[in-house]
């Protein structure tokens, strides 16, 4: 084989065209990866719509991806050919500039705007080549449609989880149930928290309590922040909804130095000052992680069971895929299948 199918973005807003291409060539320091699964996640969106800074078209979009290691380049000596791999958001980090060296590689600075199937081309196909330090080892008992969202919509709510002040038999809020919600409800869970899940509709609350949540509370039966306080504060909320508002409403309910998780991207948050300095409360963003990162989620998840809810598409439909994962009415999350 010389060639491969992918599906590309011809130009910003338009449509998945499925076409025929060159297998890419490994370039030192890079490797090829056969692709199996990737995920559709709204933050495709950024490439699909020409949504960031210095795109260029055509695009292949992807950065929830699982295969195996065709080839390595030049100087890659961690990963060989045959290992099962993934890739996620974080598209590599040079290793040298300052944040490299104090650790931040999520913030390097030559890297910063390398982000995988966005600023190059990701797993919408058969065939990628992505950084080495980008590459994410998977590990055995785990498949492939399983996997890939677990390098985004897990990796981010596991990271932010790992991060965020708690402790084993504290309690810990999920706000909203979606994409990220599930996953976050059952990594909460399976770490130790007590886990309280925050979500609109009393429709979801069969839903959060099967994934593990110990208490659901309805926001639109009432304010969710004194149902939080009804069941003693919470140490972190993880925030994965994108409404400012709704972030703003729970931060009542967090315990004295309790944590606001910001995962998802909402145009503006409203905080109020005396309230955060009454509480001694931390408002703090949280960026999804690298691929050490991605290995913990995966490693994590495999073990303790942890899996997403997941709808899936062969590779030529990925027009559909993509608009079905943006009408915001999967569950959860969209998945394309190569084979």
């Amino acid at each position: 084989m010389t060639t491969m199918r992918v599906a590309q973005i011809p130009s910003a807003g338009a449509p998945f065209e499925i076409v025929e291409r060159p297998i890419p060539e490994v370039a030192p320091g890079m490797v090829r990866i056969k692709v199996a699964a990737c995920g559709v996640c709204h933050s495709d969106m950024f490439a699909k719509e020409g949504a960031f800074p210095g795109l260029t078209y055509p695009l292949v979009p992807g950065h929830e991806v699982v295969g195996v290691v065709d080839a390595v380049g030049e100087g890659v000596t961690r990963l060989a050919p045959g290992q099962r791999v993934g890739v996620g958001w974080n598209g590599g980090y040079c290793s040298h500039c300052n944040p490299c060296r104090g650790g931040d590689f999520f913030a390097c600075e030559k890297e910063s705007h390398t982000i995988t199937g966005t600023t190059y081309d990701g797993g919408y196909a058969e065939y990628m080549v992505a950084h080495s330090s980008a590459v994410a080892v998977m590990p055995e008992g785990i498949d492939a449609l399983d996997a890939a969202p677990l390098l985004c919509a897990g990796l981010t709510p596991f990271n932010a989880l790992r991060n965020c002040g708690a402790q084993a038999g504290d309690t810990v809020a999920i706000l909203g149930i979606g994409g990220l919600g599930h996953l976050g409800v059952q990594y909460a869970k399976k770490m130790g928290f007590r886990t309280v899940a925050i979500a609109r509709g009393a429709d979801k609350a069969e839903l959060a309590l099967r994934m593990g949540a110990d208490h659901y509370i309805d926001s639109q039966a009432g304010d969710p922040a004194a149902a939080l306080t009804e069941l003693g504060k919470a140490r972190a909320i993880i925030a994965t909804v994108t409404h400012g508002p709704a972030m703003t409403a729970v931060m009542p309910g967090l315990a004295p130095r309790g944590s606001l998780m910001v995962l998802g991207a909402a145009e503006s948050l409203e905080v109020n000052p005396g309230m955060m300095i009454g509480g001694s409360y931390t408002v703090r963003g949280w960026y999804s992680g690298t691929a050490i990162d991605a290995e913990a989620t995966l490693a994590f998840s495999a073990l303790n069971g942890v899996r997403p809810m997941n709808e899936v598409f062969p590779l030529e439909d990925a027009e559909a895929a993509y608009q079905h994962m943006m009408s915001g009415k999967a569950r959860f999350r969209v998945v394309l299948s190569m084979t």
